[in-house]
């Protein structure tokens, strides 16, 4: 009787294959669930908070179109809108609305960022896509433990910190700012590639963040928004095999 010898890299590729058959059942995939959201990548969003000196800078670098990663268009004018940056603090928590004025009395919002304090080193953050743009439970969390260090986390935890509210709205924009047109969805992605390949954040479908609810905020939503929600099918899954 012959026996077959298995090279060790043969073995290991054998091993391997089923493995992923075994965990594919365990792999979620989550991914915006509207048109609207590609026009705002939040893994971009992230990076640019996590870089920014302060609100003020984060609202400016956000909108500047040499950056890049602001290209909604929501109510479908042909010009990308501007987000406007609005804080609201409750004890130790703070939510950061961003949010697109569509009209006088028209506000969408698309995003917040959520903080709490923990201890005196220890931080919990979350980037939250509004459920209308990026569907229920999308999140942006940081892939790190310690944030205390991020410029921005120790400005707005300072002393004497005055929440920041954005002194824009609808045609009254600052005069840095000027108007241009969204790209299609391929030219966006080239523009925010290089905040897309760090792995600062991870896109997660469980929140962080405990306290924010002492954060008392009424949600804004337009009915200006023109990209609704988009039902994608869920992704296959793969066929277990069981290893003979």
């Amino acid at each position: 009787m012959r026996f077959r010898i298995i090279q060790p890299v043969t073995l290991l590729l054998v091993l391997w294959s089923c493995c992923l058959a075994f965990a594919q059942d365990d792999i979620t995939i989550v991914s915006p669930t509207s048109e609207a959201a590609e026009g705002l990548d939040l893994h971009a969003v992230s990076e640019l908070f996590k870089d920014s000196e302060d609100l003020e800078s984060f609202e400016k670098a956000l909108n500047d179109p040499e950056t890049g990663i602001n290209n909604l268009d929501l109510d479908e004018n042909g010009e990308v809108d501007f987000i406007r940056v609005v804080e609201e603090v409750a004890d130790g928590t703070h939510l950061i609305i961003l949010q697109v004025p569509l009209g006088e009395d028209e506000f969408q919002d698309v995003a917040t960022i959520e903080i709490e304090k923990t201890s005196d080193e220890s931080y919990n953050m979350q980037v939250h896509g509004n459920e209308d743009l990026y569907g229920p439970d999308y999140y942006m969390a940081p892939n790190v433990v310690h944030i205390h260090t991020w410029p921005i986390i120790v400005r707005i935890y300072g002393p004497a910190y005055r929440p920041y509210r954005s002194l824009y709205y609808w045609k009254f924009y600052p005069r840095w700012w000027r108007l241009y047109r969204p790209v299609t969805v391929p030219v966006y992605h080239t523009h925010i590639a290089k905040y897309r390949a760090r792995s600062t954040f991870v896109v997660t479908k469980k929140g962080r963040v405990t306290t924010i609810h002492k954060v008392h905020y009424k949600p804004r939503k337009s009915v200006l928004v023109k990209k609704r929600v988009v039902v994608k099918p869920a992704p296959k899954k793969g066929i277990k095999r069981r290893p003979r």
